[in-house]
């Protein structure tokens, strides 16, 4: 096809449409709006932990011994907690894509034909009216006053006016007017599918947390290998013990080794932040995302959308004309508005502003038009009111200043000019003008200035005004101008809105990018390339950003960003690479948003103690054991049950407790630092329990073990207060209730006969108080020693 045939409005034929189709050279583009069925399953089963539980889990299979066995239940649990949460926002994600999914209007040889956007193909002639999305890249044909808005693809909010010739890219937005394209850019070719396909590579979530317990994860499977093996020789030959016996005493040793509550506590803790969030119309596409969410500590954001809604108001009507009626202006404000069949973002401004007030009636409409740039009635009274630009209607008017005034702002000015009867609005002289005229009247009197402002978001000062109290950075980086951004942001308080830069003055280079954001709190003409570029050059720099957006312009930096948060109304495609979306699209649910986050993570790292004080006891108990050459003292049941009261079930509750503490970072050195005396301390109470019994009370193993069992519990319950600190009624209720629990477990004769205790003898209990006096002691004399050796922990 020729380029004088691009230019006519002639539709392709049936025959011409199954060429294109067989040539790939259609609309159709496998759009991912979440991370597939597998891909979720298989990063949520596929883990680290899973696979140690899973190959000791079938070692006490191999016993036969099942109770011993009950950790195995921490692999579904692990597993399911983290697809269910993905599963979720993935639903969720679909849902809002198809309900987002628009028909077309195309032309075709054989007539108008409502179509899927997938059915287009290349030289498709679309039509397009107000409020529809561009579904493709096109030559423009034909024209009636039509204005787009790119925003979502530029970040400029001001529509442009497109002529014949001129091109349209997809995802932009028809605002006003209408007309028809020929589809040059389709599928994956389109601009908007090349941005999407740009951001789509999934990239694993960042997290401390997660790649804190993995470090630890790893130390442990490598020391597994060998505790396992001094194992199995110390209990088969050294301890002369049974294959069955030997096996779950090594079992009994390792399982304890891998801090599996800890893994599940994390994505449990996440998961019911994400529910909590869920309740504010917030969507957690992934649990990391709620502790990249805690360390933030820059937040990027566009104007509109987050500073500013859809549409403008009218801030301030300045009459220039003391001669009128009162209320003459606001009557032919009302009928300007109500003669508009389809009005334009400042002419549903006037029709708020103005609220019931009736119009009058009218023998004559000149619709809006951007060509002309105004709009003109003529009243029942022979008057014409014409509403437009300043440019257009002022001429030389003193009012030409404060246009001049409020523009620089950032504000859009209207003028109002009225005309009498003898005037036309065309060139007739008294012929009524016609929809097309483009004449205005000869006698022309300005009579007032309509002030808009975009109508910035009521809780937009209070957001801003979190950050800052949290000490988090905020910048607006948008498309439009940075003189238009300053001033709204200024209105909303925003620290820094005095300075301004224009990012078409600076380089791409994204510590070029990162140094004019350090200095200014306002980026205007911002592309979609120099957006990702920023989100680089602050991360370099070890800042944790969270980048907001609703448009295609925003994917590259929404994917780059620690935190990509896209609104729920905007593209699918920032959507599909945010980790967050406010369904409701409200910028007043981001501080909320990271509250969460925060109280997630700082419950995480304060319970993490109890789990990795399990794993440095298990170690050092598993070594101590197979260097001496004793049977391993406790079965996997006394593990399991211990777990259960001292870390589990408390951990579980502390997790979910109120917390402000802001997050930092050295999640593990703070960790160990403080579970390292308690395991040591742990670990010296059950080994001299252990060897102390046997010395005493001989080599019964139910009675060394319950020696063991019991010196053990005391410290770790000692652990498990420490953690709790500062003690408020509700905590010294949840270990009170620990310790009763245990206590019934350990005094009932089911609960000795299914834990295979015997706490009757006098002398078992006398050596366990012992072991556990020297137990505690050692764990304050550690911590003394560590907090002196590891300073600020």
């Amino acid at each position: 096809m020729t380029r004088a045939d691009l230019h006519q409005a002639d539709g392709l034929t049936a025959e011409q449409v199954r060429d294109r189709v067989a040539r790939g050279e259609s609309n159709r583009v496998d759009e991912a709006t979440s991370r597939s069925w597998a891909e979720i399953v298989r990063s949520n089963v596929l883990t680290r932990v899973n696979a140690i539980y899973l190959v000791l889990f079938l070692v006490v299979l191999s016993t036969g011994h099942l109770l011993d066995g009950l950790f195995g239940l921490l692999i579904v649990v692990n597993s399911t907690v983290g697809m269910v949460q993905e599963v979720r926002a993935k639903r969720t994600l679909d849902r809002l894509a198809l309900l987002n999914r628009a028909q077309v209007t195309v032309v075709r040889a054989e007539g108008v034909a409502v179509l899927d956007p997938a059915d287009l193909v290349r030289d498709d002639v679309v039509r397009l009216a107000s409020g529809d999305q561009v579904p493709v890249d096109g030559v423009l044909l034909t024209t009636a006053g039509l204005e787009v808005d790119e925003s979502l693809l530029t970040g400029e909010s001001e529509p442009v006016l497109p002529a014949p010739g001129g091109r349209l890219l997809s995802g932009s937005v028809v605002v006003a007017g209408s007309g028809t394209i020929r589809a040059t850019g389709v599928g994956p070719e389109a601009y908007a599918a090349r941005l999407a396909r740009e951001a789509s590579a999934f990239r694993r979530p960042s997290s401390e947390l997660r790649a804190g317990i993995d470090q630890i994860l790893r130390y442990v499977t490598w020391a597994l290998v060998p505790v396992a093996a001094l194992t199995i020789v110390n209990q088969l030959w050294r301890a002369d013990q049974g294959t069955s016996d030997a096996l779950r005493g090594m079992v009994a040793a390792l399982v304890p080794m891998v801090p599996e509550g800890l893994v599940l506590m994390t994505s449990v803790a996440m998961a019911v932040g994400v529910i909590r969030l869920g309740r504010r119309r917030c969507l957690v596409q992934d649990l990391p995302a709620m502790e990249a969410l805690a360390r933030v500590d820059v937040v990027c954001f566009d104007k509109t959308g987050t500073l500013t809604e859809d549409g403008m108001r009218v801030r301030d009507v300045d009459v220039l004309d003391p001669a009128l009626p009162a209320g003459a202006v606001e009557d032919a404000l009302a009928t300007l508005g109500a003669a508009e069949e389809r009005p334009n973002a400042s002419l549903r401004a006037v029709l708020e502003h103005v609220g019931d007030r009736a119009p009058l009636p009218t023998t004559h409409v000149v619709p809006f038009s951007s060509a002309r740039r105004w709009a003109a009635v003529r009243t029942g009274d022979g008057a014409t009111w014409v509403l437009g630009a300043p440019e257009a209607l002022l001429g030389d008017h003193p009012a030409r200043d404060r246009v001049a005034h409020e523009s620089a702002g950032g504000a859009r000015v209207l003028a109002l000019a009225r005309a009498t009867a003898a005037s036309t609005v065309s060139a007739a002289s008294t012929v009524p003008a016609a929809p097309t005229a483009e004449r205005l009247p000869d006698d022309l009197v300005p009579t007032a200035l309509l002030v808009l402002d975009q109508r910035v978001r009521p809780e937009a000062r209070g957001t801003l005004e979190y950050f800052a109290r949290q000490h988090v950075d905020v910048k607006v980086v948008s498309g439009d101008a940075p003189v238009a951004v300053a001033a709204v942001a200024a209105q909303v308080g925003l620290p820094g809105a005095s300075v301004a830069v224009d990012a078409r003055d600076l380089p791409d280079d994204p510590d070029a990018l990162a140094d004019a954001a350090e200095g200014a709190g306002v980026l205007g003409r911002v592309g979609p390339e120099q957006k990702r570029a920023l989100v680089r050059g602050l991360t370099a720099r070890g800042r944790t950003v969270a980048m907001t957006g609703d448009g295609v312009n925003d994917v590259l930096a929404l994917k780059e960003a620690d935190v990509g948060v896209a609104m729920g109304n905007g593209s699918p495609a920032a959507r599909a690479v945010a980790r967050i979306v406010l369904l409701d699209s409200s910028f007043a649910t981001l501080p909320y948003v990271v509250a969460e986050g925060r109280r997630v993570i700082a419950n995480i790292e304060r319970v993490a103690t109890l789990f990795l004080s399990k794993t440095v006891y298990s170690v050092l108990l598993a070594l101590a054991v197979a260097l001496s050459g004793v049977p391993f003292p406790l079965l996997p049941r006394h593990v399991t049950v211990i777990a259960w009261f001292t870390i589990g079930i408390p951990a579980t509750v502390l997790a979910l407790a109120p917390n402000r503490e802001p997050a930092r970072t050295g999640f593990v050195r703070r960790v160990l630092t403080s579970a390292v005396p308690g395991g040591l301390g742990v670990a010296v109470a059950a080994y001299g329990a252990f060897v102390v019994a046997r010395s005493v009370v001989g080599p019964d193993q139910v009675l060394t073990s319950t020696a063991a069992f019991l010196a053990l519990v005391v410290v770790a319950f000692d652990v498990l207060i420490g953690v709790a600190r500062p003690l408020r009624p509700w905590k010294v209720a949840l270990v009170a209730t620990m310790v009763a629990g245990m206590a019934l477990a350990v005094l009932t004769p089911l609960g000795q006969r299914l834990l295979v205790l015997d706490p009757t003898d006098t002398r078992v209990l006398a050596v366990a108080a012992g072991a556990a006096l020297a137990g505690l002691v050692v764990r304050r004399v550690a911590a003394l020693v560590l907090r002196r050796a590891v300073p600020g922990p």
